[in-house]
């Protein structure tokens, strides 16, 4: 059979590249906070991802994952199978330290090499980076619990990946999930049911028995999980293992998998536990204050994983339309063209410069106002960047066409991945409840963020004057709940432009000042002015391949 036409105007796919060393804005804010000493170590990673792992990521999204129940003989295994590019990716991201290189080597800068690290793990596939955030953000949860921590940080901690279904006794690298919620309470885990009884002595550090249910456990195959449950002081966090420490299957059984819009090479599931086993970590009763530690780093990843997103889609929209001719002209040339892409530059430049300024401040923790700002500032990230993606990934798609709607093109992927950070460790009214918290209880904290907006003023008058009017607002009292996500929105704004403002580049800050502070109540990108650098924003997120 002949060929009807030849093939022509169709751009070469942004693969066989290194994700790092191609993306100068990645390397500018890891240089800007102290991680330059990892940038051999990210150009390796960056190498990786942007070849096998970027295939492997499309693969594990194809092959989704099983739940097995029972085996043939009708043994209850409570089991699921990967595609084997799953494991891959796992085995990779591990190796390297992304879940353990801040806390193994806590040197300056770890936590923003990790946050690289991270931010490049997602170009590949976001659903395996659900249990390596859990496993890195478990660390300081675990550690409350001395003799439970001795047993299980080395194995956590150790760079090794075993997606065995044995005992974590015979094992000796271990990822941790996590199970939270319930039917009736959802984001209110007070509201939680799951009984926890003592099978000795009651107390930190001993064994419980769990019954219960959890509407959403995380990563199911991992070898154990944080959970909240009530003991007869109150909702209390144990660390609950899929194996007892006699080599016996725990009776944690899988009811089923989610069937999701996104995050689809990651298994999410309903369990129920029948007299499973956990140990108490920290004061019973105190179980909200000892997991809320892996929450927040969890909230902090959402922020780093949205924000790859968007760094993602925006690579993709302009890859693509560099190589596309329309009208005479290479498509990113066309004026139109060039305003969105310059938009969605500066829209994933913001958002990764908020989020790798908490990887600073995690690097800096043991400094009181650093460690304030991570309290207040991580709720109005997650907020913020999560919901921004959404909107974002969409253009995105939108700018390649119709090719990028199909799932051949990583875009569409993005686009079903973006939701899942915003719902996920608290939806968009608990960060604003939390934001409310800080405000109210803790003024310390919410000192510290307001010193962090101060670091911009002097600059540029729009901003002065945002922040003054922000100041104003947020002592009306009475309507603070009510206003919430308006305060939400304003200190993000203000907290994406001081940040660019004194860290970032001049032609960056300029622009985002411009259009995200002055504007002119605009809602869809590609709405710049004309006195803002449109080509030069776009060349500064091209990549370098």
């Amino acid at each position: 059979m002949r060929d009807t036409h030849e093939v022509f105007n169709q751009p070469t796919a942004l693969e066989d590249y290194n994700a790092y060393t191609a993306d100068n804005v990645l390397q500018y804010w890891v240089s800007q906070y102290g991680g330059s000493w990892g940038d051999e170590h990210l150009s390796s990673f960056g190498q990786q991802i942007g070849n096998e792992l970027l295939s492997a990521g499309f693969l594990a999204n194809k092959y989704l994952p099983e739940f097995q129940s029972h085996d043939r003989f009708g043994h209850r295994i409570d089991e699921i199978t990967y595609h084997p590019s799953y494991h891959q990716l796992m085995r990779h991201a591990i190796s390297q330290g992304h879940c353990s290189l801040p806390w193994t080597d806590p040197q300056a800068g770890a936590h923003v090499v990790r946050g690289a690290m991270a931010f490049l793990h997602t170009h590949a596939d976001p659903g395996s980076g659900c249990p390596l955030t859990m496993t890195f953000a478990s660390i300081p949860a675990i550690s409350v619990q001395p003799n439970v921590a001795e047993k299980w940080l080395p194995k956590i901690l150790s760079r090794h990946y075993d997606g065995t279904n044995k005992p974590w006794s015979e094992k000796q690298g271990l990822t941790i999930g996590m199970a939270m919620t319930e039917k009736q309470g959802g984001s209110d885990v007070r509201a939680n049911t799951t009984k926890a009884t003592p099978l000795n002595e009651a107390g930190s550090g001993e064994m419980y028995s769990l019954v219960g249910h959890k509407w959403f456990c995380s990563a199911p195959m991992c070898d154990a999980f944080l959970v909240l449950a009530q003991a007869e002081k109150g909702l209390s966090c144990f660390l609950v293992p899929r194996w007892r420490e006699d080599g016996s299957k725990n009776p944690i059984h899988i009811q089923r998998l989610k069937n999701k819009v996104g995050n689809q090479s990651n298994a999410s599931s309903e369990i129920e536990f029948l007299d499973a086993h956990g140990w108490m970590l920290g004061e019973e009763g105190k179980g909200i204050t000892t997991i809320i530690q892996m929450v927040a780093l969890t909230r902090y990843d959402c922020m780093l994983g949205s924000s790859a997103l968007m760094a993602q889609a925006t690579k993709e929209a302009i890859w693509h339309t560099r190589e596309r001719k329309v009208f005479g002209k290479y498509l990113h040339q066309q004026p139109l063209m060039l305003n969105v892409l310059a938009d969605l530059a500066l829209e994933a430049e913001a958002a990764t410069a908020i989020a790798f300024r908490i990887s600073h401040a995690l690097d800096n923790i043991n400094t009181p106002r650093e460690a304030a700002l991570i309290r207040s500032a991580t709720a109005i990230g997650k907020y913020w960047i999560c919901k921004r993606a959404i909107q974002h990934t969409y253009e995105a798609m939108e700018c390649i066409g119709g090719v990028g709607f199909v799932n051949e093109n990583v875009t569409a992927r993005l686009y079903r991945e973006a939701p899942v950070n915003a719902i996920w460790e608290g939806s968009g009214n608990v960060q604003c409840l939390d934001l409310l918290r800080v405000v109210n209880r803790e003024p310390e904290a919410f000192d510290a963020l307001i010193k962090e907006l101060e670091r911009g003023q002097g600059h540029y008058a729009l901003f002065d004057q945002k922040l003054i009017k922000l100041k104003s607002a947020l002592t009306d009292t009475a309507s603070l709940e009510l206003q919430a996500r308006r305060h939400m929105e304003s200190i993000a704004l203000l907290w994406q432009a001081a940040t660019l403002i004194c860290d970032g580049e001049p032609m960056i800050a300029e622009a985002f000042v411009k259009s995200r502070l002055g504007g002119g109540g605009f809602h869809q990108y590609g709405t710049l002015g004309a006195d803002i650098d449109l080509a030069g924003i776009v060349e500064r997120f091209m990549p370098k391949v």
